[in-house]
């Protein structure tokens, strides 16, 4: 999958088909970077195509409401075809998913935004009686994830895209995304208000090859695309 995806790029149709391999992906990056309104804009791009599911906690997601990307239309019909749910923690992750098969038919697109902040600390200790409860909590949840997703791919296309956040240079928990996410995209802010996004890791690639990173801003509640090049991975 490419930047693009995660923007209101001019030439959309342009866009190259996604890889066999891309069912889970994973957005990571430091906080107030603009996940969430990647994630909508990658919904609201997804959306043209078929049906998507957007899960959030509610009340994160009204305290801070993503931006759209400049052009875009709040009013649109296209952000009916976006379904909304509203979860509390991973149990409601898990259910949405453990009854995912008795579906006619799969969305396009799943999108978890905040996925490790429905993992609280002590709740998945407890739930566990295990110190790294959270670890086992977010193995499970992601391993029931991968389940769902590969049975909805055996009839058509669809994935499944996650965010996060770090404070460091890479995601946390980055060797257990590793074990089931396809592609790592993370975000690096400069310091000035610019970000750069791009592709970190990607289980089908092989040796070295050209990707493309894409610079964005956030100002004047709006997402802006300041321009998409080569990036050497």
């Amino acid at each position: 999958m490419m930047v693009e995806r995660f923007f209101s790029a001019v030439g959309q149709m342009d866009f190259q088909p996604d890889q066999p391999s891309d069912s889970i992906l994973l957005l990571s990056g430091p906080p107030s970077s603009g996940k969430s309104s990647l994630l909508f804009q990658f919904a609201f791009n997804s959306s043209l195509s078929g049906a998507v599911v957007f899960l959030c906690n509610r009340r994160r997601l009204e305290t801070k409401p993503p931006y759209l990307s400049q052009g875009i239309d709040p009013s649109s019909d296209i952000f009916q075809r976006i379904q909304m749910k509203y979860l509390d923690d991973h149990e409601d992750i898990k259910k949405y998913f453990a009854a995912f098969h008795i579906h006619d038919a799969f969305p396009l697109s799943i999108i978890i935004d905040d996925f490790g902040d429905f993992f609280d600390d002590r709740n998945c200790q407890e739930r566990y009686n295990n110190p790294r409860g959270k670890d086992l909590a977010m193995i499970r949840t992601l391993a029931l994830c991968h389940n769902a997703i590969a049975h909805a791919r055996e009839t058509g296309p669809c994935k499944l895209l996650l965010s996060d956040t770090h404070h460091s240079d890479s995601p946390r928990l980055l060797y257990i995304y590793k074990r089931w996410v396809s592609s790592i995209y993370t975000i690096k802010g400069d310091g000035t208000g610019l970000f750069l996004l791009k592709n970190d890791f990607n289980s089908g690639t092989v040796g070295k090859r050209r990707m493309r990173a894409a610079k964005y801003s956030i100002a004047l509640q709006n997402l802006i695309l300041e321009g998409i090049g080569e990036d050497q991975e």
